[in-house]
């Protein structure tokens, strides 16, 4: 159990007692919250709960503090609980109990911070899923590095998480990117061939066209056009596909799945899912086109699933997707993490799985919104279809892998974001990423020193930890627990960059204020 939720059942254990009593009316008690005070001189934890129950008592929040203070049972980590005006009440923590948390986490090592929360609970995580139409760029790293994050705080959190990457390996894009291809193609073997209009433009498309000749030479040129399209689309896809898996292996990004678009109509998940949603009511044919009535569901708009020309949109595929994820995969919550274009997509798709007898909140999506990539002052320019792309992978070569994840996550996910490649380089405090790394390395040098040293540090003794730097460290050590709960409950990672900086911040200055390898043997160790 969490120290908080401890302190927490303590103040709601001393409301009862003394309402048994009669020392405090008989009221329904709001939900406890436990903060940390901004000022650390009003104690570590604290409660303003009796300010929440003052008006169904109908007592001063301060004389409800202090009969909940006169009935307490602390618990065994507490040192004292104070009363505050207006009405807060405070916990400070034992110095002794502070010191010896520093076995629990050496005890607990790499499963510091797993909390029990998930219980099991199947959550799928899909996100990244760009068009294999070319290579990704750096706002798709920031989905990149949300997304995995967020997989691996869920799995620290007691759930049994699944990564899946979809590909859109169907549709218009498909074809122009093949389209795009076959002219490149024809033209690295000197034919005269015209680019299409809606076409891939980046220089990109020549390096594919030219890789794809080394492998199968002029092969493509005595097929049919239309034939000749298709199979080098196939090739290129392919290629694409593998080029995006070696990127996000860069940025130490990897999927449990590959889900293909294409799968959802060879399986028969599309035809089953209209089925359903025809025989719900939900489908009807108007100005020549197959609609889904959301407006049925409280949406605004009805919406295309096939057109005219009985071609499916990305909104059926989409349906059918969710289908299989939900009623077939059984997946307990999906959480999707798509680019800011798709923000209009949510309310459909929260009215089809209501359509499908699912709770709309078993999805929840969360939209990424736009990085700009920046030198200093310079803004670079970033786009798929012209020819002027800086591709993630540039970027992740340039800054590394580790300083991209961690301004990738620096800020929440509905910010627009800068990130600045002169910034994220920089060997100084004002480069964040920096400043963490560097209490990294002052870390590695103590335990190298150490080694040098032959100093066995396997049984020091922690109750040795009693001075004021050393203990405000250990007190920010003990909340990783907290900020791994947090991030699986509100599903915002950018609190672990915040902690970082600050563990770093702490540790610094304990750095300057406290000589770890010194004459005191045993202090040292």
């Amino acid at each position: 159990v969490m120290l908080k939720e401890e302190l927490a059942k303590c103040l709601r254990q001393a409301v009862l007692k003394a309402q048994q009593e009669g020392a405090l009316s008989a009221a329904a008690l709001p939900e406890v919250l436990i903060e940390h005070p901004q000022n650390p001189e009003h104690g570590d934890f604290a409660s303003g709960f009796p300010l929440r129950m003052a008006r169904a008592m109908r007592l001063s929040p301060l004389a409800i503090a202090e009969e909940i203070c006169r009935h307490k049972v602390p618990p065994r980590q507490v040192d004292r609980i104070r009363v505050a005006p207006p009405g807060f009440i405070n916990f400070t923590l034992r110095e002794d109990w502070l010191s010896t948390e520093v076995e629990s986490i050496l005890t607990a090592g790499e499963a510091y911070g797993d909390v029990e929360l998930g219980k099991g609970k199947r959550v799928q995580l899909e996100f990244v899923s760009v068009n294999p139409t070319g290579p990704l760029h750096v706002g798709h790293g920031r989905g990149a590095v949300l997304g995995s994050t967020l997989a691996n705080v869920l799995a620290a959190a007691g759930y049994a998480v699944q990564r899946e990457y979809y590909i859109n390996d169907m549709g218009t894009q498909i074809t122009n990117f093949g389209r795009s291809l076959y002219a490149r193609y024809l033209q690295c073997l000197g034919k005269e061939a015209a680019m299409p209009p809606d076409g891939y433009q980046g220089n990109y498309m020549i390096d594919l066209a030219k890789e794809i000749i080394q492998e199968h030479g002029d092969s493509f040129l005595s097929l049919p056009d239309a034939e000749a399209v298709l199979q080098l689309g196939e090739v290129g896809v392919a290629k694409m596909l593998q080029t995006i898996k070696h990127d996000l292996e860069l940025l130490h990004v990897v999927f449990d799945d590959w889900f293909s678009e294409r799968s959802l109509y060879r399986g028969g998940q599309y035809d089953r899912v209209m089925g359903l949603l025809q025989s719900g009511g939900y489908v009807v044919e108007k100005a020549n086109a197959t609609w889904f009535e959301s407006s049925s569901l409280g949406e605004d708009k009805d919406n295309v699933l096939v057109r005219g020309d009985g071609s499916p949109t990305y909104f059926a595929s989409d349906i059918a997707y969710h289908y299989n994820k939900f009623l077939e995969r059984k997946f307990d919550q999906v959480i999707d993490i798509w680019g800011a274009d798709h923000q209009g997509h949510v309310p459909r798709m929260k009215a089809v799985l209501k359509a499908l007898g699912c709770a709309p909140d078993q999805l929840k999506v969360i939209i990424c919104q736009l990085v700009t990539l920046r030198r200093g002052e310079e803004i670079v320019k970033v786009s798929k279809r012209s020819g002027d792309i800086v591709t993630l992978r540039e970027v992740i070569e340039e800054v590394g892998p580790d300083p991209c994840r961690f301004i990738f996550l620096s800020r929440s996910a509905d910010s627009q974001m800068d990130f600045d490649m002169e910034l994220a380089k920089k060997q100084s405090a004002e480069n964040p990423v920096y400043y963490v790394q560097y209490a990294h390395a002052r870390i590695a040098s103590i335990l190298r020193l150490a080694k040098q040293r032959e100093i066995d540090y396997s049984r020091g003794d922690v109750s040795l930890l009693t001075s004021e730097p050393e203990l405000t460290l250990i007190r920010r050590l003990i909340l990783f627990p907290e900020i791994v709960e947090r991030v699986a409950v509100t599903l915002e990672p950018h609190h672990l960059p915040y902690y970082a900086q600050d563990l770093a911040t702490v540790f610094h200055s304990f750095y300057k204020q406290c000589r770890v390898v010194s004459q005191d043997e045993a202090l040292t160790r």
